[in-house]
C-alpha cells in the first residue's frame, strides 16, 4: 500500500476543508512525519499548479482543480505507482489537457501511471495500452503495435448523402469487414489491402447518392477498438 497512490473517478475528498487542510489531513492519515509533510505540501502545490489556492475550500474549486487536489493527495507519500480511474471524466477539453500534462510530468519523474479511460484520444497518449471488453483482456501493446496486431485492414472514410442509405448499402458489400458511423462520415474497413475507391464511388453514384467522397485514412485507435469489439461479438471464441 505505501507504494501505491489512487485517484477515483468520483471526487471523494472532504468539501469543507481547504486545499492545505486536505493535504495535512491525508498526510496524517498516511502517517507522514510533520517535517516530511512540511516539505511535501509546498512541493506538490508547485508541481500541480495549486500554489496560491491553499486556503480555498475544496467545494469552491472547479472539476479540474479538484482533480489536482485529489492527485496531490495520492502523491503525498511518494508512491511508485499511481492508479487513476477516468481522471478527466466530465471535464472540458482544456482541463483534460492540463491533467494529461501533469501525468506526463509524473511519468518523467519515474512514477508508473495507470489510467482507465473511455476517451480513445487520451488512450493514444499512453506508452502501452490494454483493451478490456466484458471483463476480458482482448488486446495489449503500444499504440503503434496495436495497429499491426489487431488484424485491421485498410480504412476508408466515406461521405455520401443521404448518410443512412449509404451506410446500409456499404454494409451489404462483402469487400468490407465492418462499416460504422464516424461522426458525420462513415468508416469502412476493407478485407483486402487494395483500395477500390473509384469503384466504390461509382457504385454509390449508381445507387443515386450524392456529395460522395471516398478517401483512405490511417486507422485511429478508435477504429481499432471498434473493429476488435465487433470481431469479439461475431466470434466470441477468438
Amino acid at each position: 500500500r505505501p507504494r501505491i497512490g489512487y485517484v477515483s473517478q468520483r471526487f471523494s475528498l472532504y468539501p469543507d476543508l481547504s486545499v492545505e487542510e486536505t493535504l495535512r489531513f491525508y498526510g496524517a492519515a498516511y502517517g507522514l512525519p510533520l517535517p516530511r509533510l512540511a516539505d511535501r505540501i509546498p512541493a506538490l502545490l508547485e508541481l500541480l499548479g495549486l500554489t496560491g489556492q491553499e486556503r480555498r475550500l475544496v467545494r469552491h474549486l472547479a472539476g479540474g482543480w479538484r482533480q489536482r487536489v485529489a492527485l496531490a493527495v495520492a502523491l503525498l507519500h511518494e508512491p511508485e505507482i499511481v492508479f487513476l480511474d477516468e481522471p478527466t471524466a466530465g471535464m472540458d477539453p482544456l482541463a483534460r489537457r492540463e491533467i494529461w500534462s501533469l501525468l506526463y510530468r509524473l511519468a518523467e519523474q519515474g512514477i508508473t501511471v495507470f489510467v482507465t479511460t473511455h476517451y480513445m484520444d487520451e488512450a493514444e497518449q499512453c506508452s502501452r495500452l490494454a483493451l478490456i471488453h466484458n471483463g476480458r483482456l482482448i488486446l495489449q501493446g503500444a499504440p503503434t503495435e496495436l495497429k499491426v496486431v489487431s488484424g485491421l485492414g485498410s480504412v476508408l472514410e466515406i461521405e455520401a448523402a443521404p448518410l443512412d442509405r449509404a451506410l446500409a448499402l456499404l454494409r451489404e458489400w462483402s469487400i468490407f469487414q465492418y462499416v460504422t458511423l464516424h461522426g458525420p462520415r462513415i468508416h469502412a474497413y476493407l478485407r483486402a489491402p487494395e483500395v477500390p475507391s473509384e469503384e466504390i464511388r461509382k457504385r454509390l453514384e449508381m445507387a443515386g447518392l450524392g456529395s460522395i467522397s471516398v478517401e483512405p485514412v490511417a486507422p485511429s485507435l478508435e477504429d481499432i477498438f471498434l473493429w476488435v469489439i465487433e470481431r469479439e461479438r461475431s466470434n466470441p471464441a477468438v
